[in-house]
């Protein structure tokens, strides 16, 4: 009982601020003589507003899903838009709406072109790292990090082959895909051939992944892990497994699953650097007590749309880029792709080359 009037006042909530929203542009739209059949035009934007869940009912209704994600981004930045507006107009001896209102149309505009150019051009992050050598046969290694990926419909075939060559062009020892490699359903990755793509990647010690909360979303996990052996990608699923007299690797299962194993459990006895794939970095304090050497996530996408990164730096003791927690080294990446609107502002869709040094 108490999740469903949960679910109605939440429901409640989005329905109003869809109304101001829309109330809004109505505003701006009558104020240009272009506002034209309001029960249409009512009819329409909700219709939009509840997209994903629309295009979530049959196959044959994909695009709503597509046009919901895009939705994300109007809705958030037009909310924020209509409000300063508003706000301009009390504020300020400036009431034309016509004006004002062209104005914030136009920088929402601008801030959809830029927000697409960031999403779908990543850049490569570098980072230096100096640490223990144990008993490792390795002087030095340069690891290619990247998490969500959501590869699907709009984080599509094309923007696979981006990150497969940028990481080629780094020639690394070693890959780690940090999870969210596909959104939720492994179909689209299957039905666009994306497996002949990601099968392309070079390492010397091969490509590694781990679950992310999406591939539990789309609850099929086995079909994913195939679809990934298929691809050249091993996932780890809280497994440990020793490289050569090299280093060695954990990959930790999404806090998604709650029967998922200690990282105590997962600790072998061998004095080799230990890298550890934890999806969501929700507990650093663990891997640093446990002994890790390298410590990688995704998850925060950096909040991916400003200013929703002032949320995630809040809710995650590192939510972006590099720390060091006493002797581990921690990792947290923006991701190489995004999830619902193809777009970034403020974040970046990028992978990490790490250069570690070892002594």
């Amino acid at each position: 009982m108490a999740k469903i009037v949960a679910g109605f006042v939440v429901l409640s909530i989005y329905s109003a601020l869809t109304f101001y929203l829309g109330w809004g542009i109505k505003q701006w739209l009558v104020a240009m003589n272009w506002f034209h059949y309001p029960i249409f035009y009512w009819l329409i934007l909700y219709i939009v507003s509840f997209g994903i869940i629309i295009g979530r009912l049959h196959e044959s209704l994909r695009v709503f899903s597509v046009i919901g994600n895009y939705w994300m981004f109007i809705f958030e930045y037009g909310l924020l838009l209509c409000l300063t507006v508003q706000l301009v107009m009390w504020l300020t001896p400036f009431h034309n709406i016509r004006i004002i209102g062209s104005l914030a149309v136009a920088i929402f505009f601008i801030l959809w072109i830029f927000g697409s150019y960031f999403a779908y051009s990543p850049v490569v992050r570098h980072l230096n790292i100096v640490m223990d050598q144990k008993d490792s046969e390795l002087s030095s290694m340069r690891v290619v990090v990247a998490s969500d990926f959501h590869l699907g419909v709009l984080s599509n075939k094309k923007h696979l082959q981006r990150f497969v060559k940028l990481s080629n062009e780094a020639e690394p020892d070693v890959v780690f895909l940090a999870g969210d490699i596909v959104d939720d359903d492994p179909k689209w990755f299957v039905q666009e051939g994306m497996a002949e793509v990601m099968k392309q990647l070079t390492a010397t010690y091969g490509v590694y992944g781990v679950l992310g909360n999406h591939e539990y979303y789309g609850k099929k996990i086995a079909e994913f892990v195939e679809e990934m052996k298929k691809a050249g990608v091993k996932i780890l699923r809280d497994e440990t497994i020793r490289v050569n007299n090299a280093f060695i690797i954990t990959g930790q299962e999404d806090k998604t699953n709650k029967e998922r194993k200690h990282l105590e459990a997962l600790k072998l006895s061998d004095q080799l650097p230990w890298f550890v794939m934890n999806h969501t970095p929700d507990d650093l304090t663990t891997p640093a007590r446990t002994g890790v050497d390298l410590h990688m996530s995704g998850h925060t996408h950096k909040g991916q749309l400003w200013p929703n990164h002032y949320i995630t730096a809040r809710v995650f003791e590192l939510d972006y880029g590099y720390k060091l927690k006493g002797q581990m080294h921690t990792l947290v990446s923006s991701g190489f792709g995004f999830w619902g609107p193809p777009m970034r502002i403020g974040s970046r869709s990028e992978l990490w080359v790490v250069d570690i040094t070892f002594q």
